[in-house]
């Protein structure tokens, strides 16, 4: 058996281990309960952002809308692959639930766990989004939050992307994307 025959399954089974504990996790919940507890997530990691960098504030206020994903799964050996969860808020109220998905290929090991806030700084950027067909490719870059990095950050191409590590480690020379979904909630009556 070669290296590479063997690299490729075992990325597969290190990926699927990886994402599989949160996914029969929440198999267990209901549907309300796992969203009353993704809306908690996104409120810690929201206050985490503004806590580490308070400058973030002028993109929460400003932006057409924002989602946030507060907890975003990775793992991969060779072929890397990645998921998450999240909600889009406009106008400051949420407005439905996204999706991540994210693929890469190329030398890398490991898992890890990050957060990640997307802001959209217009209507156009935010109805791209909302209309199912927004994606980064590898040229995208995201900004580590910490203490004045968003003072210095600007939009590109109508959006600004925040990330912050939270657990694990991956060790990577990849490309690959990040694509996104997005499901408005019911109307309220």
């Amino acid at each position: 058996m070669t290296g590479k025959s063997f690299a490729v399954p075992f990325a597969f089974i290190l990926a699927c281990a990886f994402l599989s504990g949160s996914v029969s996790a929440q198999a267990e919940k209901t549907p309300a309960q796992v969203r009353q507890e993704l809306h908690k997530d996104v409120t810690q990691i929201v206050a985490r952002y503004k806590k580490e960098d308070p400058g973030i504030d002028r993109f929460f206020k400003k932006s057409m809308g924002y989602v946030v994903f507060p907890k975003v799964g990775k793992a991969g050996l060779i072929l890397g692959v990645g998921h998450g969860d999240g909600e889009l808020f406009e106008k400051g109220r949420v407005v439905g639930v996204a999706s991540i998905s994210i693929g890469t290929v190329g030398l890398q090991a490991g898992a890890q766990e990050f957060s990640e806030i997307v802001f959209f700084e217009n209507r156009a950027a935010l109805d791209r989004f909302k209309q199912n067909k927004f994606e980064f490719a590898a040229s995208a870059s995201a900004v580590i939050i910490k203490k004045g990095t968003a003072a210095t950050t600007e939009y590109r191409d109508g959006v600004a992307i925040f990330t912050q590590p939270t657990g694990g480690a991956m060790v990577e020379a990849a490309v690959g994307g990040q694509k996104f979904s997005y499901k408005p909630d019911a109307k309220k009556k």
